[in-house]
């Protein structure tokens, strides 16, 4: 059975006081597709515990169907707000490391050494490490053992400072 580890967001407020968290849909359609295909899915988060979800994610014209069952899930939302910490995880073998977006991964994912030291050790042995939206964040300061950074000479995509300013993010 493959092993697929999830990393989230444990932040739930901006700097500024408001609301944000996970971008539900970034969790829930692989999440999905990896039951689907009965992978084994490990929901991980820096500190664990509850994953707050960014109410953004939740509107009507943004949730999806695929979220929106998720979210009224009992026993997805149960896993999801017991999330494993990076610390429990570090030492276990993934057959791909994915980080989840959503704007709150810039507070808890860049300067994160388990993050790190999961997301180095994995693209060192020759496995998938991927990132969605915001969830980039958590490859920014990823070093691997040769001390080069992970996106040393590789392209990236994410939101600039434009794009953050039309969701009144900036």
């Amino acid at each position: 059975m493959k092993k697929l580890l999830l990393i989230v967001t444990n932040v739930g407020h901006y700097a500024s006081g408001l609301d944000t968290g996970l971008w539900l849909s970034e969790l829930t359609h692989i999440y999905h597709t990896a039951k689907e295909k009965n992978w084994n899915v490990t929901i991980a988060s820096p500190k664990g515990g509850e994953v707050p979800i960014d109410p953004e994610s939740l509107k009507p014209l943004v949730l999806d169907k695929v979220s929106k069952d998720y979210y009224e899930s009992k026993d997805f939302m149960d896993e999801l707000n017991h999330s494993k910490s990076l610390s429990e995880v570090q030492n276990e073998s993934f057959d791909c490391v994915y980080l989840a977006g959503g704007h709150a991964t810039m507070y808890d994912f860049p300067d994160n050494a388990t993050l790190q030291s999961i997301v180095s050790h994995q693209y060192e042995s020759g496995k998938i490490v991927s990132a969605i939206c915001h969830g980039v964040s958590g490859l920014l300061n990823a070093k691997l053992s040769d001390g080069t950074y992970l996106i040393n000479g590789k392209k990236l995509t994410g939101f600039d400072w434009f794009e953050e300013s039309i969701a009144r993010r900036k």
